[in-house]
């Protein structure tokens, strides 16, 4: 039930408590309850997060050939000096109540992980999917791990050790140490943008991505890297980079790359999830805490594929496991009022339709211009019938019911209501849907009404994740995006939507979110956020 659940919509992730408690170094203080969710930190209660990442990117160097190899000098030297500065975190930050300050302090727990773990290997020519891959995440976590715990050895001959050492295991084993965890491979969404890397132990999302600069444009950008590989090599040709934005941004079974390169530059969708899930288990050997990270799955994948994810996880150690099969999230929540007798299969995706030039502005000035020159089109008379389809989501006030009702093909009026609603909160969804109908009665795409309502909040959430509704509007904006045309419509036993391949719309800058490190990113402006 848990791995159907999961291959549905990502849930629930697995967090497994014994193996987390297993390695726990003081159970004498406290056991381990939880984790964040993100899965990186299961800490004890009031324990706090104090985490910092090494850039591996920038710890190569180059070979007299014009290739790379790692600065193992430099990269101690970043390790010492990262340990010794979240220690000094633990003393100078301001906590919320005493308790969390007591147990931080106590215990001592920092958080040295990695970014850029990919772009490290892309330098490498090391295959992400491979054995050579998987022994490169153990060797770097490995030393890592070795000179962390060297440093807090030292740093526990002149500050002393960790408060709770007496008791723990550290003193068992005849390690005094000031930090009770050293190492911790955490989410990177927002640093390792801003590092221009790639995120944690991840793979990179694409080689091809899209960003938000200005007015709505959007400009590609492409992993530079991939073209000073192509031109060193040999393989650079006008036009390639337009065959890889066709193969969503992969290079493999593209013919113009050699085999070689096509391996080497693997993206998220081109790895099996056994490999994720054996480089997630190779950097967990050599992690104190916990490692955030995805394991990607094709749409095709099945439930056993699923289980068996879960399996490998909890077998080869690992203190929790996320999967996330490819556009199965962004209908989490929304159901249709529909029902099948057909057999619950996986579905083909569905691609959203609607007109894709046109924002809302622009409809706006043209209906302006329109009716300055009285030339103002006529509003679509509504007929006497019309058919449709209603969308359950719920909220923060209660189960919503929108119903979207279509006429030759295209949206055309919207209702509301809360389930035991009325008063202020029925007035206000009639309100808001009399002027989504007119909107769309004047022609102006469902898509851009949509982006006017996603993300505006009222203080009163409901959920977390994908599951997160931040208000009715937010809630209508939602029901609105999963909303397919009459032809388009493919259903489960469940009556949940066909999944589509994009990803919900960024509250900020409204381009598709993708799901990787455990959390929802966005290529086009850097947004980012971890549940």
């Amino acid at each position: 039930k848990i791995a159907e659940c999961a291959w549905r919509n990502g849930e629930p992730g697995l967090f497994f408590i014994d193996q987390a408690n297993r390695t726990n170094p003081t159970p004498h203080y406290a056991m381990i309850e939880a984790t964040n969710p993100c899965g990186e930190q299961p800490l004890l209660p009031y324990e706090s997060c104090n985490l910092g990442s090494i850039n591996l990117e920038n710890h190569l160097t180059r070979t007299e050939d014009g290739r790379y190899e790692i600065d193992w000098a430099h990269l101690e030297r970043s390790i010492r000096t990262s340990v010794h500065f979240l220690d000094n975190v633990i003393d100078m930050n301001k906590y919320p109540i005493p308790e969390i300050e007591k147990c931080t302090k106590d215990n001592r727990k920092i958080g040295l992980g990695v970014m850029g773990f990919a772009r490290m290997l892309f330098n490498l020519g090391v295959q992400y999917d491979s054995e050579a891959g998987i022994q490169m995440g153990e060797q770097v976590m490995k030393f890592i791990s070795e000179i962390g715990y060297d440093e807090s050895r030292r740093m526990a001959e002149k500050r002393g050790v960790y408060p709770s050492w007496k008791g723990s295991r550290h003193e068992a084993r005849g390690q005094r140490v000031r930090n009770s965890y050293v190492t911790t491979v955490a989410p990177t969404g927002t640093i390792s943008m801003i590092a221009d890397t790639s995120g944690g132990c991840e793979p990179e999302f694409s080689l091809i991505w899209f960003k938000n600069v200005m007015d709505g444009e959007h400009l590609p950008y492409v992993l530079d890297l991939f073209i000073e590989t192509a031109k060193r090599e040999g393989f650079w040709q006008d036009g390639l980079l337009d065959k890889i934005l066709a193969n969503h941004g992969s290079a493999r079974g593209i013919p113009e790359i050699p085999e070689q390169w096509q391996k080497v530059f693997a993206t998220a969708h081109d790895i099996a999830p056994e490999w994720h899930v054996r480089m997630q288990a190779a950097f967990q050997k050599y992690t104190d805490s916990g490692v955030s990270k995805t394991i990607n799955m094709p749409d095709t994948a099945t439930v056993d594929d699923v289980m068996a994810a879960y399996l490998m996880a909890y077998e080869l150690s690992c203190k929790g496991i996320t999967v996330y099969r490819d556009g199965s999230r962004e209908e989490q929540v929304m159901n249709v009022g529909l029902s099948t007798k057909e057999k619950a299969t996986p579905v083909a995706s569905a691609k959203p339709s609607g007109p894709t030039h046109v924002t809302a502005d622009q409809a706006m000035e043209q209906l302006a211009v329109a009716h300055a020159a009285g030339t103002l089109p006529a509003k679509l008379e509504r007929p006497t019938r019309v058919s449709g389809e209603t969308i359950a989501i719920n909220t923060s006030y209660g189960k919503m019911y929108l119903t979207i009702n279509s006429f030759n093909g295209q949206p055309f009026e919207t209702f509301a209501t809360v389930a035991k609603a009325g008063g202020m909160i029925q007035a206000d969804l009639e309100c808001v849907c009399r002027l989504i109908s007119l909107a769309l009665r004047y022609r102006i795409p469902m898509h851009e009404i949509t982006r006017q309502l996603i993300g505006i909040q009222d203080g009163n959430p409901y959920g977390v994740g994908a599951n997160r509704v931040l208000s009715l509007w937010d809630a209508i904006a939602k029901a609105l995006a999963s909303y397919h045309p009459p032809e388009q419509r493919q259903e489960s036993a469940t009556g949940v939507l066909a999944a589509r391949p994009e990803g919900l719309p960024c509250p900020d800058c409204k381009s598709p979110l993708v799901h990787t490190e455990n959390c929802e990113k966005c290529y086009g402006c850097g947004y980012s956020r971890c549940w």
